[in-house]
Formats: structure tokens, sequence, C-alpha cells
């Protein structure tokens, strides 16, 4: 007998499915989409759910609730990323545990991560939040601020990270037109930043999540962060 599929199971296959034809749609290759399983507040067997069903790549987005799961979840073949606001005095916690950090957004942050990865001897990829929409509720820094933030950050020669490109979040309850032209000006500004300081350091698009995904697929992101859509509601917190 076939063992029927969990929910998370369905999900992701649903959402893969969705991310495939938005892609082709816009005349993408889905294989060039990485979907990030936002597992935030989740239980650890819901994450070990999405493994299970072939999902490798997660991100979380409080140090402390990632801590608790990374130490029963401990597995080089997952990957982990940090999608959520960091404060400087935890930046210690992200080499060695996250491979990637979504939400640079200050000189300040950048040398305290990149220190804490050099005396790790490790490297960790960033992307630069942007706060494309100018939303008072958002991180991340003004797109005018992305020029000069990039020439003073490879000025500084900051060994323990490597940029890889930009991050933003969608206004919620928005319209689709609105979503794309949010989407299509973050592309722009990458493009922008590509052909002044190098398309290496400028590939990765991380935006869109579980209400806007294939919106974002369709105007170029490289990175959806899922949650909802895979795990269903979060539990209710009280902190």
């Amino acid at each position: 007998m076939t063992r029927p599929l969990s929910a998370i199971h369905a999900n992701l296959l649903g959402v893969k499915e969705r991310i495939r034809l938005a892609a082709g749609s816009a005349g993408r290759d889905p294989a060039d989409i990485r979907l990030i399983a936002v597992s935030k507040y989740m239980a650890a067997a819901d994450i070990v759910r999405a493994i299970e069903a072939g999902q490798h790549i997660f991100g979380e987005s409080t140090v402390q609730d990632a801590m608790t799961k990374l130490e029963l979840l401990r597995d080089p073949a997952n990957e982990w990323h940090f999608i959520g606001h960091l404060q400087t005095n935890k930046a210690r916690h992200i080499p060695g545990n996250f491979a990637w950090l979504h939400t640079l957004d200050s000189l300040k942050l950048a040398r305290k991560l990149s220190r804490h990865a050099e005396a790790s001897g490790l490297v960790v990829k960033i992307l630069l939040q942007i706060n494309i929409a100018g939303d008072p509720d958002k991180f991340g820094m003004p797109p005018a601020s992305v020029f000069p933030f990039v020439d003073e950050l490879l000025q500084a020669g900051l060994k323990g990270i490597v940029l890889h490109g930009l991050m933003t979040i969608g206004r919620r309850d928005t319209s689709v037109s609105e979503s794309q032209r949010t989407f299509s000006r973050l592309r722009e500004l990458r493009d922008a930043c590509a052909m002044r300081f190098g398309a290496d350091m400028f590939r990765e698009l991380s935006m869109g999540m579980s209400d806007d995904y294939e919106i974002a697929v369709a105007e170029g992101s490289t990175m959806v962060r899922i949650g909802s859509a895979i795990f269903g509601s979060r539990p209710e917190r009280s902190d």
C-alpha cells in the first residue's frame, strides 16, 4: 500500500509546481529558483517532515527559536538561511549555523559578522536588505543608499562575508500590479549594481513569500521564502 503524503509533503509539491509554471510562463528555468522553506516557529518534527519530502533549504528569522532546532537537526545536507532582522549582538550566532544572511543593512553589522566568521575560519554569504517600497514598518536601506553602501563595504575589505545580491519584503495586502512594480524595481537595482560592481556580487534576488512568490518569480527572483504555503499557519507565540 502506498503511504499517503503528509500535508507538508503535498504542500511542497504544490509550491514547486506553481514555481515551475510561473518560471515557464516567464521563460525562465525553474532550476534557477531556490525554494527556501521558512520554518520560523515551526516544530522540529514539521521540519523533519519537510526533509523527508526532499526539502533541504530552510529559513529562520529569530536566533533564539532557530538555535533550539539547529541543535536537533544538524546535517550537512541541510542549508540554513537567516532571513530576519539581525541585531549586531547576535551576529556571533550566524557563522557555523547559517550559510546565508539575507538582511544585511549596516556596516556595523557587516564588520561584526565578518569578524566572527573569520575567527571561525568561515565565510557567510550575504544579501543586502532593501526597503524598496519605502515601507515604514520594514527594515532595510533605501535604494538611494545602495551604491554608497556597497562602495564602503568593499573598501572595508571584510573577508568573512561575501556579497551575492539583494533582498526585499513586499508589502502585505497589496495589488498584483504594486507587487510587480516592487519586484521589478529590485531587479533593476540589482542589475544596476551588477553593472557598477560586478555580476558575481549581484547574482541573487531574494524576493517573494507565500502570497506573492509567483509574481516574484515572473520578475526575476532567484530565492523565494515560503512559510505558510508549506507548513500552514504558524503557532501563536506569547513572546
